[in-house]
């Protein structure tokens, strides 16, 4: 790792123009250990140019040929997964070991997915719709594609963005969070060695970076995995120009744990849902509806398995999350606490952890009510809320009463009531019996506040892609 992080565009690292740097903190201690270039709109410019060239070429090869590429890149990551667990353990404070097992084999067999998934993407047959003519379907990638990842996998979600783009046939200007592109970096060298100089850009800079990539004429699709509050911003951006817009953004997913479920296996699988990645996902597991009936059992389950649940620096092997990413996000968390309302009862942590870092307990939370702010607003830290439910209509309208749509679970041992709540959970994903496991071969996106597009599975070859439709007369 260098002391300073610069962008690589078109197949080499060069400095922001303006000369610019942010610094670089290590959320275990609070205190810098380097630092990334701070991109302008000249540096946006440039990634978008030098990506608009190499699509002249990459936007021509055949799938064999981008399957080949994308192959010997997830093999030379995997070659190298020692070195980038370091490097983003370094700037993220997760621990290694589960880093090194949860993330780089699902990261290097997303890859190997859509080496495949380059090679089988279905048409409909040419045929005569029209009386002396024939037609047929041409499915082309798009051009330029700008991509945004969030800090909270900095090194799977650049994954999830760049390998259906580039699988497509797109080229990619990728800007990763200002406060972890160490590994985003990282990745754009070594797969330099498998593509065309300019076919992967990485710009590294703040909100206005973002801002100026969504703005620029170039690219013709927008992705971004963040807030709701900068999904909003980029599609309002990009209505300007009419670029698609890709929108992985928030979640809040509901945990709907009936009476008759495995209230062990439930609270144990829940708790490592819910605390996992420090809770710093948007898919966690941490606002838990539970039926009447079993309400107060499964709150003391839950609550033992916080006690049990370690936090801690990356090199520990017992701890399940290192600290959150960064202070904004550990003061916002901490505030939740703050305004704990008084009907609730705080059953364990809501409290920092240590006196240096951005390290907070493992808590639960009880007795909370639909309005809550804590039930109503995403708070991506290890929080788990608990509410009690009556019925199955009121677990549905408690678990769908929320502005986000992007994952939930259901737990129960009857198999009725698993089908009919994941009829009736208006969320992208529905896990029965389970919560947070994907897989390459099925998509992950959500549905109202938590945005649109789908990221993994042949469906986000679909949203990379655009489809032509040629006629031909064949009397002529």
């Amino acid at each position: 790792m260098t002391d300073t992080i610069r962008n690589f565009i078109g197949g080499q690292q060069v400095d922001a123009a303006s000369g610019e740097t942010t610094d670089l903190v290590d959320p275990c201690t609070g205190d810098v250990f380097a630092s990334a270039v701070r991109s302008g709109v000249d540096d946006v410019d440039r990634a978008a140019r030098a990506a608009a060239d190499a699509f002249a070429q990459w936007g021509r090869t055949t799938p064999s040929e981008r399957q080949a590429a994308l192959l010997k890149i997830a093999d030379a990551i995997e070659s190298r997964a020692a070195e980038f667990v370091a490097a983003e353990s370094r700037n993220t404070g997760k621990p290694v070991e589960l880093t090194m097992s949860e993330e780089i084999g699902p990261m290097v067999d997303q890859i190997r997915f859509f080496a495949g998934a380059a090679r089988t993407g279905a048409v409909p047959a040419t045929g005569e719709y029209l009386s002396g003519h024939t037609s047929s379907i041409r499915r082309e990638p798009i051009g330029v594609v700008a991509q945004v990842a969030p800090w909270n996998y900095p090194m799977m979600m650049a994954v999830w963005k760049w390998a259906p783009a580039l699988a497509a046939g797109n080229t990619v200007v990728l800007k990763p969070s200002d406060t972890t592109p160490v590994t985003t970096v990282m990745m754009a060298e070594l797969m330099n060695e498998f593509l065309p100089d300019g076919v992967f850009n990485v710009i590294c800079g703040d909100r206005d970076t973002g801002r100026a990539l969504v703005a620029h004429e170039i690219p013709q699709l927008v992705s971004i995995t963040g807030s709701v509050r900068a999904g909003m911003e980029v599609a309002q951006q990009a209505a300007a120009t009419l670029k698609r817009c890709h929108l992985e953004l928030g979640g809040k997913a509901p945990v709907v744990v009936f009476g008759d479920a495995d209230l062990d296996a439930a609270a144990e699988a829940i708790a490592v849902a819910g605390y996992f990645n420090a809770g710093q996902d948007c898919t966690a597991a941490t606002r838990v509806l539970v039926a009447d009936g079993a309400y107060d059992d499964f709150v003391e389950r839950l609550t033992e398995q916080a006690r049990n649940t370690s936090t801690g620096f990356p090199d520990d092997p017992d701890v399940l999350y290192g600290p959150l990413n960064n202070a904004a996000q550990f003061a916002r968390v901490t505030g939740f606490f703050e305004r704990v309302p008084d009907h609730a009862q705080v059953r364990i942590g809501a409290e920092r952890v240590g006196e240096s870092g951005f390290f907070v307990a493992p808590t639960v939370i009880s007795d909370l009510r639909q309005t809550d702010e804590l039930i109503q607003n995403e708070i991506f830290g290890p929080v788990i809320t608990v509410q009690r439910f009556r019925d199955e209509p009121e677990a549905v309208a408690y678990a769908n009463g929320t502005p986000y749509g992007l994952a939930s679970s259901v737990w129960t041992s009857d198999h009725g009531t698993a089908m009919r709540m994941s009829r009736a959970l208006d969320f992208g994903c529905v896990w029965i019996n389970t919560h947070i496991p994907l897989v390459a071969e099925m998509p992950h996106g959500g549905f109202k506040m938590s945005g649109y597009g789908k990221d993994l599975s042949a469906y986000a070859l679909d949203d990379y892609t655009r489809i032509k439709h040629v006629m031909s007369n064949i009397d002529a």
